[in-house]
């Protein structure tokens, strides 16, 4: 089975105060793009769980997340069957898989792939497998695994089993998922600096700065989304002062790139990737040439989409 896995970004991003459980609520509004990693799933009758990637800076044992979902699902498959599993390894008549990853998304750019990688995880081997296991309780294992991950399963309610969800309002920290519409622009500018932004570190940042309020108020409309210039206006990342007080490059670029296009640019999750909206692909990619141009910075053109993804 041949598993196409997408980017995200966040088009908006309001973050509450630390709780005493040391995580920072959330409210969210996260859309796929048309950025693709690639797994190729096959069984394993031995029963073990091995991963293989094109980048050879990525880990491959359970620092991985496609192996952590995998090792879950494994578990989960055992104690429903009535049998015992260890996380630890394998265990008799258990299912396994050998899985190939071909990294395009890039790594600590606030774009999710690894929690996508995650979920395609979840969903590809719940049908490799013939487990038959609920959206929900899927849901449920994706929370344990990261905050991002439910998003793209559609939340606990669920979506067409070989469909990635597009759009949703995100809260809790993250794994409280609300599909909504998707905005009317269609094309998305990503920059793609050559610099990654652990996120520990821009939250541990946001933390020793003045805390803005509001962050739980309702994006600024109540009917239909306006259309992508208008929008942008709109839109907040609370983690942009933080990632630019750690990296000021960041925050110039940022800034430039809002000039040389002429309408406003924002960040991705804990960043480092900035976007910006369109409805017309024209003159999105000549955006992008702009940019790349005038800054040498890498940029990629790529549409808003419901991704269908699994092909057996």
């Amino acid at each position: 089975m041949r598993v196409l896995s997408p980017a995200k970004i966040n088009l908006h991003l309001r973050v509450g105060p630390k709780q005493l459980d040391g995580f920072h609520p959330l409210v969210t509004w996260m859309v796929t793009v048309g950025l693709f990693d690639t797994l190729d799933f096959s069984l394993d009758t031995a029963g073990r769980v091995g991963l293989s990637c094109s980048d050879p800076s990525l880990p491959v044992d359970d620092r991985n997340l496609v192996v952590r979902a995998a090792r879950l699902l494994q578990a989960e498959a055992a104690r429903t069957s009535g049998g015992e599993s260890s996380i630890s390894g394998p265990v008799a008549g258990e299912p396994g898989v050998r899985i190939e990853l071909l990294k395009v998304i890039p790594t600590g750019g606030g774009l999710g792939g690894g929690s996508s990688n995650a979920a395609v995880t979840l969903i590809a081997l719940n049908e490799l497998w013939g487990l038959n296991l609920p959206r929900q309780r899927l849901s449920e294992l994706a929370a344990g695994i990261g905050s991002d991950v439910p998003f793209f399963l559609g939340g606990p309610s669920g979506i067409c089993p070989s469909t990635i969800c597009s759009s949703a309002i995100c809260t809790g920290r993250g794994e409280v998922v609300s599909r909504v519409d998707s905005p009317s622009a269609t094309w998305v500018v990503l920059m793609l600096p050559d610099m990654s932004m652990p996120t520990p570190a821009v939250y541990r940042q946001f933390d020793q700065m003045p805390f803005s309020p509001g962050w739980n108020e309702a994006i600024g409309w109540s009917q239909q989304c306006p259309p992508a210039e208008e929008l942008l206006r709109l839109l907040r990342n609370d983690l942009e002062p933080s990632a630019f007080a750690i990296s000021p490059e960041l925050g110039r670029l940022r800034k430039t790139a809002e000039t040389l296009v002429s309408r406003p640019v924002r960040m991705s999750g804990s960043g480092s990737s900035l976007f910006t909206l369109f409805s017309d692909r024209e003159v999105a990619e000549k955006a992008a040439f702009l940019i790349h141009s005038q800054l040498a910075l890498r940029t990629m053109t790529v549409p808003i989409a419901v991704i269908s993804n699994l092909q057996k």
